[in-house]
């Protein structure tokens, strides 16, 4: 995880703004439910209205308001209204002060509502109860025959089949009578106030509510425009809110791109430049498909975490703890749902990811060896064309493709349960929640919207744990890539500039090998021993053996691909180690043994040593390494196009091309590696006489296998297992050599060595 993280580092100011935006986007997410709820239970249910204060209420029901409060309350009620004509109008303005007088006056009010209304069964009881009777005992009396027992008339209304009494009145005239003291109301009113408890604030908001838009009504207001105003400003409110979470949602999607796509850019770029600068030892520790493979595969997987790391898991806890605090304040009293969802879905996933973790880990070592034998067939088909070797080539991929394909079948047919399961859990919690919500409706301690809201905030929560628990199943995968990549960057070159680089004084090429000693990282013995010699400008320094002596290795010391194990090497006397490798291979035209062409044109390749060499002096390199013919033959000369490899080119070309490239370098040292072994005699004899006037003052070294190259050598270095056995000119060695002796002899006729009749 760390090593994830520390790649956001260096975009914290990209990563503060999406937070910004997140947070935006999460607040609009959060409120779209509520709003939801409040169209459902304020502006379709209670038709717009918020308070259980009316707009506009009557003379009459004022007053009758004022029989269930206490002496404060109508302090406040009073000064909450202004008398216009019969009508009393709200006075408040300010949204605070509605909210404290609404929150303060609203049970009086439900109180005055719910006596406007009482069934005839308790207004029977009410009655006895108030003149000290039995219960039953006007249980066979009429309403009318109560009501002229008390000498009053009575307001009634019936509705489906049930008689209704305003008690209101009865109160009223027992109160100016002095039957009924004040206090004995409230005494009732406090009895079912905690009635009123029972059922839930929603519930008596709801009923406070309908006594607003009864008494609007009663008053003259337009109960319906007050409900479609509602509706439409919520309704603008939602498109307004959803359009912001659009646009914090576009601008995260655009920063967490941004910053994944510069993590990306940034990884390939940090690889690219160790990998540049490694030594062969690096080189092989690490194989070419692995490094491909961390470049590419390793490095889109944290790409793409990353993008989801911003944008989901910042996310997740955002809208996850918000709508935690929005399901504790909508009050619906089902909160263990949520603790079970949670429950399960964490139980689920962690059987997930216990059964699929193992698999990633190898997945990438697996696609390493896809990558592996891919590049090693693509490599070398012609040869596998040649042996016949298709079929079986075709079988060794076979296997590690399939290898690969199992793993992958199996994480992906785990994970294919994951979402059917996630969606399953969700859609079971909605039923869950419709199941218990509904039983809450009926019982009346729930409102509709709420439950509505409930939901939709209940499934945020849940895609946010899904969220979670998505990312930890891949950020395993990216970790294992993230160690991959950081084992390449972390891994420090065997060969660097020392930190004080000393400056030659003389710049002659002058090349000197003291007591040198190689061998390989990990290898147990030598492969070169106590190499001493100086290779001078102006002469040509040979050096030939058998095959695997130690030539190719000699001479890859000295542009320092490998650093000696012990001696050392010097460039006009000063250590190879104490200068830069820059000014170092700056002065080396190096030809390797196996020619290398890069993609572009001939003129490109041949001025990859020298940007600056004009046409005059890449067609006279050409010239030299007896290239100029066959480029001139081709249509467009030397912006003729060069595929990757040089593979449109023949090996001889190839390595016309690569000599013609160092040529055209003009270095102090040239190095050839059995660099003329792919040309035939005459071309070999005629280049080799062409270069001798451009070299005549540089140092040359050539390793060769044919004799005829070097021949005419100022002087020849036999190797043979590592170690310098000849040394001298070609008549010398032919005297004092007898490994030298062995090679030109099968090579050469004793009558071309000039050694016929001589005993060996």
């Amino acid at each position: 995880m760390s090593k994830i993280f520390k790649n956001l580092i260096p975009y914290w100011k990209s990563v503060l703004i999406i937070i910004v935006f997140l947070t935006i986007q999460a607040w609009c997410d959060l409120a779209l439910p509520q709003y939801t709820s409040d169209i459902i239970d304020k502006g379709i249910q209670n038709k717009g209205i918020e308070y259980a204060l009316p707009e506009a209420i009557t003379k009459e029901e004022y007053e009758l308001a004022e029989l269930f409060m206490t002496s404060d309350e109508k302090e406040l009620w009073q000064k909450s209204y202004k008398i216009d004509g019969d009508i009393y109008r709200i006075n408040i303005e300010d949204e605070e002060e509605m909210e404290n007088a609404n929150e303060k006056l609203s049970m009086a009010l439900i109180m005055n509502y719910t006596m406007s209304s009482v069934d005839e069964e308790n207004f029977k009881k009410q009655m006895a109860l108030q003149m000290g009777q039995q219960e039953d005992s006007f249980k066979d009396k009429t309403v009318d025959e109560i009501g002229q027992m008390m000498g009053m008339s009575l307001t009634t209304y019936e509705k489906e089949d049930t008689l209704y009494v305003d008690m209101r009145s009865v109160f009223k005239a027992m109160a100016d009578s002095g039957s009924m003291q004040q206090e004995a109301i409230l005494e009732m009113r406090n009895g079912m106030e905690a009635e009123f408890n029972k059922a839930g604030d929603m519930i008596t908001d709801s009923m406070g509510v309908a006594y607003a838009a009864k008494n609007d009504e009663a008053a003259g207001i337009d109960v319906d425009k007050i409900q479609k105003d509602y509706l439409w400003v919520s309704g603008f409110k939602m498109i307004g809110v959803a359009l912001i979470a659009g646009v914090a949602t576009i601008i995260v999607g655009f920063f967490a791109s941004k910053v994944g796509a510069g993590i990306g850019m940034n990884l390939r770029g940090k690889i690219f430049k160790q990998v540049v600068g490694f030594s062969n030892a690096e080189m092989d520790k690490f194989s070419t498909a692995s490094l491909i493979t961390r470049s590419t595969n390793d490095i889109q997987q944290i790409q793409m975490v990353s993008t989801l790391l911003l944008r989901m898991v910042l996310y997740a806890p955002i809208v996850g703890i918000g709508g935690i605090v929005k399901v504790v304040n909508t009050k619906t009293g089902m909160g263990w749902i949520i603790v079970a969802a949670v429950v399960v879905i964490m139980t689920y996933v962690g059987i997930l990811v216990v059964l699929a973790m193992p698999k990633f880990k190898i997945m990438q070592v697996m696609v390493d060896k896809v990558n592996l034998v891919s590049r090693e067939i693509l490599t070398g088909l012609s040869v596998i064309r040649a042996f016949g070797r298709e079929k079986k080539e075709e079988e060794r991929f076979d296997d590690a493709n399939k290898d690969l394909t199992k793993t992958m079948l199996f994480t992906n047919r785990v994970m294919t349960f994951m979402m059917p399961g996630m969606m399953f859990i969700m859609y079971g919690i909605s039923i869950l929640i419709v199941w218990v919500g509904a039983h809450r409706i009926d019982d009346g301690h729930l409102q509709i919207g709420a439950m509505t809201a409930f939901i939709t905030y209940t499934m945020l929560i849940v895609m946010s744990f899904l969220m979670l628990t998505m990312m930890s199943i891949m950020l395993p995968r990216a970790g294992v890539a993230a160690e991959r990549i950081d084992e390449v960057i972390n891994t420090p070159s065997s060969i660097i500039d020392t930190g004080t680089p000393e400056k030659v004084s003389e710049e002659n090429g002058v090349i000197r090998f003291e007591h040198v000693n190689f061998k390989y990282p990990g290898a147990n013995e030598n492969v070169l021993d106590d190499i001493n010699f100086t290779a001078l400008p102006g002469k040509t320094t040979a050096i030939i053996g058998s095959t695997g002596c130690g030539k190719s290795t000699l001479v890859n010391l000295i542009p320092r691909l490998y650093d000696v194990t012990d001696g050392k090497i010097t460039i006009d006397g000063t250590d190879i180690r104490n200068v830069t490798m820059k000014y170092l291979r700056d002065r080396i035209g190096y030809v390797p043994q196996k020619g290398i062409l890069f993609s572009g044109t001939i003129a490109s390749n041949l001025r990859f040593g020298n940007k600056d060499a004009d046409d005059s002096e890449i067609a006279e390199a050409a010239e030299i390494a007896q290239a100029a013919d066959f480029i001139e033959e081709k249509k467009d000369k030397y912006d003729s196009y060069i595929s990757q490899g040089g593979t449109n080119v023949s090996g001889g070309q190839k390595q016309r091309l690569s000599i013609a490239r160092a040529i055209a370098k003009k270095p102090d040292i040239f190095i050839f590696d059995d660099s003329f072994s792919a040309l035939d005699m005459k071309t070999d004899a005629k280049l080799r006489k062409a270069l001798e006037s451009k070299v005549k003052d540089k140092t040359v070294i050539i390793v060769a296998q044919r004799i005829s190259t070097i021949i005419n050598a100022d002087e020849i270095l036999v190797l043979d297992e590592g170690k310098i056995v000849g040394k001298g000119t070609h008549k010398e060695l032919l005297e004092s050599c007898e490994e030298y002796l062995q090679i030109a002899k099968s090579q050469l006729s004793e009558k071309e060595l000039g050694i016929e009749g001589k005993s060996s």
